[in-house]
């Protein structure tokens, strides 16, 4: 009976687990849970906190003088920005296979330094070469996400992994608020060594980012097994309730037939498209935010601080959504609900005829478009991680969303062109028309995910006797029901 219960529990009926079945009468579940958030979400959310603002903060830099100190054209800026997104791709399997062969506590922080530097790095470039080579570089930030998302799975149950997810993510709305601020000042050096602030941006941060990094290597923690916070019983426990609930603990092998199941799976593709109708609006936000806002008639200085209110506005859309999200254990109706508040602000911004003449109308509009951006993005990267079942299966859907989300940031990076200012038409029109389009693909997901598990409810009293663990199937076995 007890074999019986771990299956239906790694189906997600049952989405507790009481202290007969894990077998820890005398751990508080909560305050566990509580505790492990404590220790784990604000060390890796820094992390990512830092990732995003080095990746984003060239928005800041181009309007302090950045083409001009290093004589390249608006178009060659932007083939470096997709730069950044070609090694972001060609650098996120081989992260992940290192992070698999040593440990989140050596990993973590040995990644973070090697982008702190190059961050630091892109502030002394003099040419266009120079440039293009630091971003490309800088693309080695992509192991951090699809490795803090492995991470949580070795700590939290399946249905606790989308709400810790999803306040990871919102760091990314933060890096954009502490960006603005710290722009705003350092831009202010200019004069300092060089003529322009922009370099100090990049060579500040970047260091910042380094020394928080050196000191990670004192509080990421690895797997619970040998973290030293937890005490031999609540090791135990979150091992057994783990074992009750998803594969995390599974002694899994690499086959190709898994491989293979996950690029068959109609769902790994949409999880992919989702990502991809989210990761245009959401990158040529981040990037061009600065840009968009300049072009109302604002000067630089003004412009960065500007760019504050918007990301703050986004954190607290981002955490509101998620615990709705949690609550209520809804993912499409709260992904599409959000990137249709985000459209709204694109149509905002295209319907402003005169954005200089009426900057306030505008800038309305960046608030709708970033409150329901970054939410919509928290959810839709977690989805994978809480319905895909088989750990094989599990980390090629989440290479397949990140490649396949990739694709629109690569095409995002090319729409803002300095020509198409103030109103940037083409970008705003392909920022709204891929918001919808994630409205349609998370709705057709939703639904799909639903019909599923209502076939095999319906089957349920038929696959009952079935119970061992060993017989386990991943998310294809009838008694697994997916979130939607």
């Amino acid at each position: 009976m007890a074999e019986k219960t771990a299956v239906q529990d790694v189906g997600g009926e049952n989405s507790g687990a009481s202290d007969s079945e894990t077998g820890g009468p005398s751990i508080n579940e909560r305050a566990l849970l509580r505790k492990l958030d404590f220790r784990l979400l604000p060390a890796v959310g820094v992390l990512y906190l830092l990732s995003f603002l080095d990746r984003s903060n060239v928005g800041n830099a181009r309007i302090e003088g950045l083409l001009n100190d290093v004589h390249m054209t608006g178009n060659q800026y932007l083939t470096g920005l997709t730069l950044y997104f070609v090694g972001y791709v060609l650098f996120e399997i081989p992260c992940n296979i290192i992070l698999k062969r040593t440990t989140p506590r050596i990993w973590l922080p040995t990644l973070t330094i090697v982008w702190g530097v190059v961050a630091t790095l892109t502030g002394i470039v003099q040419n266009l070469a120079g440039f293009l080579v630091s971003r490309f570089f800088l693309g080695a930030e992509s192991g951090l996400f699809p490795g803090v998302v492995f991470y949580f799975s070795m700590w939290y149950k399946r249905r606790e992994r989308q709400y810790r997810i999803s306040l990871f993510f919102s760091a990314a709305s933060l890096a954009g608020a502490f960006g603005g601020i710290l722009a705003y000042g350092i831009g202010r050096m200019g004069g300092i060594v060089w003529a322009n602030g922009w370099r100090w941006i990049f060579i500040l941060e970047g260091i910042l980012t380094a020394l928080v990094a050196v000191a990670a290597y004192g509080f990421i923690h690895n797997y619970p097994d040998t973290s030293k916070f937890l005490s031999e019983d609540e090791r135990k426990f979150i091992h057994q309730r783990l074992a009750a609930d998803s594969d995390a603990t599974h002694d899994e092998r690499f086959t190709w037939g898994a491989v293979v199941e996950a690029l068959k799976d109609s769902n790994c593709w949409l999880y992919g498209l989702g990502f991809h109708t989210m990761s245009l609006p959401l990158y040529t936000l981040s990037l061009f935010l600065p840009t968009i806002i300049s072009n109302l008639g604002y000067t630089a200085a003004t412009a960065q601080l500007l760019t504050v209110p918007p990301y703050a506005f986004a954190f607290l859309t981002t955490v509101t959504v998620a615990i709705l999200s949690e609550r209520l254990s809804q993912r499409a109706i709260f992904i599409g609900g959000s990137a249709i508040f985000a459209s709204i602000g694109y149509a905002i911004l295209l319907g402003n005829t005169d954005p200089i003449g009426r900057p306030g109308v505008s800038y309305v509009g960046v608030f709708f478009a970033a409150g329901g951006i970054f939410p919509a993005t928290a959810l839709v990267l977690s989805w994978p991680a809480i319905n895909v079942s088989g750990q094989t299966k599990r980390a090629i859907a989440n290479a397949m969303q990140i490649s396949i989300g990739n694709l629109g940031a690569v095409l995002g990076t090319q729409l803002y062109r300095a020509t198409d200012g103030p109103r940037f038409i083409v970008g705003h029109s392909l920022a709204l028309a891929y918001l919808v389009a994630n409205a349609v693909v998370v709705t057709i997901l939703g639904i799909k995910l639903k019909r599923e598990n209502k076939r095999r409810e319906a089957i349920a009293e038929e696959i009952k006797h079935v119970g061992e663990v060993a017989d386990w199937r991943g998310d294809s076995d009838p008694r697994w029901r997916f979130e939607y």
